[in-house]
């Protein structure tokens, strides 16, 4: 069995303040939740008030990027081990804002994916395709692209400790949801994708979560779906009663 996961991955929301109300009215409400795990991605400012809050909870914390490299000039950037060393146990590794804002590539999320392992952290690896790509039938193309991109060239020791995340531009912060049909479709051609590479062993254990307007009124089909292990969650996670409800499906 797949032990599912809930993400919530806030983007460039909430100060620390804030973040620390959240924990502490969330907490209470996920208290007896133990069918999943549970994770928060607050963005870097807050990783520290998140970790405290987090303290004594089943919650554990995830940031939203790192960096490839340990350290070095690198104006702006975070490390793995920095990362590791403030209480993160949890990464996002190239979501679809970081490919269309910031020039995430393919080859740069294998390499980020690599230094979040080599630093003890879980990476959540996200793939999917935008609308001009789904309406021109080339959906399975390009989810082919990124598994063989960022994901294939792990050795499987290495495999074995990810998660991949995915995610349909179309439906990020437009309140389009793939319906369950379509995104266990998706799930289940990336499984095969995985296993032609790491094994059908190797990729029926992989954990693999929809993201994508997730909300507290269609989680629950989601989830009725064997193929969805779980959602990576952006604008419903900033309320602690919407991400509870989320939660507790």
């Amino acid at each position: 069995m797949r032990k599912p996961v809930m993400a919530g991955n806030w983007k460039m929301h909430k100060t620390a303040a804030e973040t620390t109300r959240f924990f502490q009215d969330f907490a209470a409400k996920i208290a007896g939740s133990s069918h999943c795990e549970i994770v928060i991605c607050p963005s870097f400012v807050n990783l520290p008030a998140a970790a405290d809050a987090a303290r004594s909870t089943s919650i554990e914390i995830g940031a939203q990027d790192l960096f490839w490299l340990k350290e070095g000039a690198y104006t702006g950037e975070v490390s793995a081990p920095m990362l590791a060393a403030i209480g993160c146990r949890w990464v996002i590794v190239g979501h679809s804002e970081r490919r269309q804002y910031f020039g995430e590539t393919d080859e740069t999320v294998f390499k980020k994916t690599v230094a979040a392992l080599d630093a003890g952290l879980k990476p959540i690896v996200c793939v999917g395709e935008r609308l001009e790509e789904r309406e021109a039938g080339a959906t399975e193309s390009v989810l082919a692209g990124q598994c063989v991109g960022g994901i294939a060239g792990l050795t499987p020791d290495r495999f074995a400790r990810i998660i991949v995340a995915y995610e349909p531009v179309w439906a990020i912060g437009t309140g389009k949801t793939a319906t369950p049909q379509i995104a266990a479709d998706a799930h289940r051609f990336l499984r095969g994708e995985l296993g032609k590479k790491f094994g059908a062993e190797a990729a029926a254990a992989c954990r693999i979560l929809y993201g994508g307007s997730v909300k507290p009124d269609n989680i629950k089909g989601l989830m009725a779906q064997p193929e969805i292990d779980g959602a990576l969650v952006g604008g419903a996670s900033l309320d602690p009663a919407s991400f509870a409800a989320i939660v507790n499906f």
